[in-house]
């Protein structure tokens, strides 16, 4: 799986400074930045104080926003402006490739948090998105590179559909351009993952990107115990990489929800994935949502799959839209039957050779 971290936000600076420095003898302080009411200097001030704040975000695990602004001094000239974003860039990349696995942050949307790839993506986002707004006030050609556009869509814009090209996708899905078949974005935002806690683990959100990984056999970012990822035993008990193959599909179909979709199943004491756990789907028409999961087998038989879907169907019950939260299983398989059980389930009667367990919301 091709990385989000440091080296990715060195290679948007190196590109977007490499793009701008034809224009540093420009007025970059008497320039509106494309559509932006801000001037092509503020937009780069901007990029670097949200880069600095990144950084000390996740270097000091912040749980909250750090009230503080980046000045560009009056006597910094354009070239100057571009030194302090490479400075700003570099902290950015170091807190990143320093940051431990596990480690998360304050970012207030959705979630009220980000991971080190999570950061990683967002200061590569602003990196691309201003950079184009600087440009395009300064008459610049700039398009940055492909596998960093895919990647930032990949991982934080995980509810927009694929199919064109990167970087007019992101432009598009933030405003900054059109395309074919698509209404306009008028207000967006970008999502990181959802993370649920739970006593002993926490259920991560999987990524489109994470998702694709694991689909043909890699580890999609995680730390695996020894047996894991597990693999399933054919089309009755599908495993973590059929259910990430089928996250992505409805990703590529434009019909991922990523609150919705699927979570690694994180040991708090290692940080070591033991199983997946998640939805097969939004909620339907009558509140009724179902979900699925799959542990390790040596994970097995410590309560793990008890927890964490104690955790997700507790998540999934408060939401207004759910009156229902529902699995089923083969007779055979009676220690889901038993995680269901004590997880608050009941069973329902139900056509067909499965058993149905029900949880109201």
């Amino acid at each position: 799986m091709q990385t989000m971290g440091g080296e990715q936000v060195t290679e948007a600076l190196a590109h977007a400074v490499s793009v701008l420095e034809a224009g540093t003898g420009r007025d970059w302080a008497g320039t509106k930045a494309g559509a932006l009411d801000w001037s092509c200097r503020y937009t780069a001030q901007h990029v670097a104080d949200t880069l600095i704040a990144y950084a000390g975000r996740l270097a000091t695990g912040a749980r909250r926003r750090v009230p503080f602004d980046t000045v560009l001094l009056d006597e910094a000239d354009n070239a100057a402006v571009l030194d302090v974003l490479r400075t700003t860039g570099a902290l950015l990349s170091a807190a990143i490739a320093t940051a431990p696995r596990e480690a998360r942050a304050y970012h207030g949307f959705p979630y009220g948090s980000a991971n080190r790839e999570g950061f990683a993506a967002m200061g590569v986002t602003e990196v691309l998105l201003h950079t184009h707004d600087i440009a395009t006030g300064l008459g610049l050609p700039y398009e940055p590179p492909e596998a960093l556009c895919r990647g930032v869509l990949e991982r934080i814009f995980p509810h927009v559909r694929p199919g064109h090209a990167p970087w007019p996708t992101l432009r598009w899905a933030t405003g900054r351009g059109d395309l074919p078949g698509r209404a306009p974005v008028t207000e967006w935002e970008w999502r990181n993952n959802l993370v649920i806690p739970a006593a002993r683990l926490t259920l991560q959100g999987i990524t489109p990107a994470a998702a694709a990984d694991l689909a043909v056999g890699g580890p999609g970012g995680f730390a695996w115990v020894g047996d894991g990822p597990y693999e399933g035993e054919g089309a009755e008990e599908a495993g973590t990489r059929t259910a990430a193959g089928m996250l992505r599909q409805t990703y590529e179909a434009g019909t991922h929800r990523p609150e919705w979709g699927m979570f690694a199943l994180v040991r708090r004491e290692d940080g070591r994935a033991l199983g997946a756990m998640g939805f097969h789907g939004p909620p339907d028409e009558e509140g009724r949502v179902e979900v699925g999961y799959d542990l390790a087998p040596s994970a097995r038989g410590h309560g793990y799959a008890t927890e964490a879907l104690r955790a997700l169907a507790s998540w999934a019950a408060a939401r207004e839209d759910v009156r229902t939260v529902f699995a089923k299983t083969a007779p055979a398989n009676t220690a889901s039957q038993a995680v269901l059980t004590r997880a608050g389930f009941t069973r329902v009667p139900a056509e067909g050779v499965l058993r149905l367990y029900e949880l109201l919301g």
